[in-house]
């Protein structure tokens, strides 16, 4: 049962959330990783959870970094990356951010009435950079094993997996073959993009034999297209695409 009361904007209990990662974290501390500049910006410029975020980032990466380059010796420096951005990226950050606590991370957040009413507790964008700001104030407040400790917990199951799965190393090749293999020609995107140049949001379309398929997002063109082409891919492979 979500510890948030009916009908309001306030957030879970975030000691909840602290619990379940089996953390002890400042409360300030926490409660800023948890403020979304949207309800910063409501509330007279409180401090929000970018700055812990950008740490967060670079904790996540290199975590993830260290643990890939030890797993896969054979591996080389391309690879490596391609196997990393299959782990680190805003989609698979959403997902893991979506299974952290009893009712997923979006339920801690502080959020404007804004970003509420547009359903922000579970919009990628948000649960992406909202997960990398608590890894950020978790090395903050209790150093790099526990940080990483918390990133293996959360990240391990998907880094075997993205391992086994040598077609998610580069989404947009892999549907280049697949479309190939099937007859059905070469694969085009659609761009667009929206928000502030320190913010920006980019949206990605697949089109495969005059089929336009879902918009997906990324924070940049590259990963907005490469997470386009894994739906697509996902949707030929499964029969849903009715593409001839």
């Amino acid at each position: 049962m979500s510890s948030r009361a009916p009908g309001t904007t306030e957030p879970a209990d975030q000691n909840i959330l602290a619990g379940a990662l089996g953390v002890a974290l400042d409360p300030g501390l926490l409660q800023r990783a948890l403020t979304h500049r949207s309800y910063a910006y409501e509330h007279g410029g409180l401090p929000h959870n970018e700055r812990l975020e950008f740490l967060g980032d670079a904790v996540l990466g290199l975590v993830v970094t260290d643990t890939l380059y030890r797993a896969h010796p054979d591996l080389s420096e391309g690879k490596l990356a391609k196997l990393r951005a299959s782990v680190v990226n805003m989609r698979a950050l959403a997902d893991i951010a979506r299974t952290v606590g009893p009712t997923g991370l979006g339920a801690f957040v502080r959020l404007g009435r804004g970003e509420e009413a547009t359903g922000g507790r579970d919009k990628s964008s948000i649960l992406a950079d909202t997960l990398e700001s608590l890894l950020g104030a978790i090395y903050l407040d209790n150093g790099v094993e526990e940080a990483a400790r918390v990133i293996h917990d959360l990240f391990d199951d998907l880094m075997h997996a993205a391992a086994n799965l040598g077609v998610g190393l580069d989404w947009k090749t892999s549907l280049q073959e697949l479309t190939a293999e099937r007859g059905l020609g070469v694969p085009e995107y659609l761009m667009s993009a929206e928000g502030p140049d320190h913010a920006k949001m980019f949206t990605a379309r697949a089109i495969i034999a005059g089929r336009t398929f879902e918009p997906c997002t990324g924070r940049s063109k590259k990963e907005a297209e490469q997470v386009a082409a894994e739906n697509a891919w996902r949707a030929i492979v499964a029969g849903d695409a009715e593409v001839s």
